[in-house]
């Protein structure tokens, strides 16, 4: 149908002439009310992002020098951050002079990594930034979680 008799049956009906195939031979035009289209279309947009969760990831700094309680407390923050579902990026800083030791920070870092060995998995290997070393954890699978805890289910049985 050629362009104009359907520009005049979009008006007669009080709708919008919609090119919905421009790629086709010849182009494909639609008629619709192009402004509920629209709302439609965000309509289901915003119900598919309501199903959705967000992972945030959720940083946890730590310096070179840091003593072994203030360590167990922050690895027992990064626990409870992958418990509650974010992930988690671990960075040991380096101020002044620390930076020519990197060993301190990749110690630091292979201890917090021994700690959550089985409660997280590493997302990344050490990221290596200017001043800053860095590791991210996810926390575990839920199917491998449900596998454990069944198996610890039958453990208990016998």
């Amino acid at each position: 149908m050629p362009v104009r008799d359907a520009l005049n049956i979009a008006r007669e009906r009080n709708l919008d002439l919609v090119e919905v195939a421009p790629g086709a031979v010849p182009p494909v035009c639609r008629l619709m009310d192009y402004g509920r289209f629209k709302y439609e279309q965000a309509k289901k947009d915003r119900e598919s992002r309501k199903g959705r969760k967000a992972t945030l990831v959720r940083e946890v700094r730590l310096r070179p020098r840091i003593g072994g309680q203030d360590l167990a407390c922050k690895i027992r923050l990064v626990e409870r951050l992958l418990t509650e579902g974010d992930k988690v990026k671990v960075t040991v800083f380096f101020r002044g002079r620390e930076v020519t030791r990197p060993e301190l920070g990749k110690k630091i870092l292979q201890e917090v990594l021994n700690e959550l060995k089985d409660k997280a998995v590493v997302d990344q290997p050490l990221v290596i930034e200017e001043r800053s070393l860095s590791l991210f954890f996810s926390p575990p699978k839920a199917t491998k979680k449900s596998e454990v805890e069944g198996s610890d289910a039958e453990d208990q049985d016998s």
